[in-house]
This record gives structure tokens, sequence and C-alpha cells, in this order.
């Protein structure tokens, strides 16, 4: 819904979060580009445990600021 109220396409869009079992799953299952931030519940050891992964995988939102 949000995608469409906004006007763009899964294809340019980045999901960041912190879960794997919601944020990546829903960008995932969307298109979307994934981004993990580990600051959050999932460590990098949880996220090796699902079927799927992020394309991305941060310590921090910090980190994702710094790379604008």
């Amino acid at each position: 819904f949000a995608l469409e109220r906004l006007g763009v396409h899964s294809a340019d869009t980045t999901m960041v979060g912190d879960r794997m079992d919601t944020d990546v799953l829903a960008g995932t299952e969307t298109g979307m580009h994934t981004v993990l931030v580990l600051s959050g519940l999932t460590t990098r050891a949880d996220a090796e445990r699902f079927p799927y992964v992020p394309e991305t995988i941060v310590a921090s939102v910090a980190d994702l600021i710094e790379g604008i």
C-alpha cells in the first residue's frame, strides 16, 4: 500500500529493519533491496538461520547515513 501511495516501484525501494521475520521478509517478498540493521533484535548468527538473506547487513543505521 505504501509503495502505491508514494508512487514508487519496489525495485527502487529499500526496506531497512532489525528483524528478519518481519522487515527483511516483507522486503524480500515484495522485491525490495533489504538491509538488516544489527542494532536491534537480530544478530548476524540469527540471520544465517533463515532461508532468505538480506542484501546488506550493517551494524547500525549510522552506517547507512555515512554511505550517503
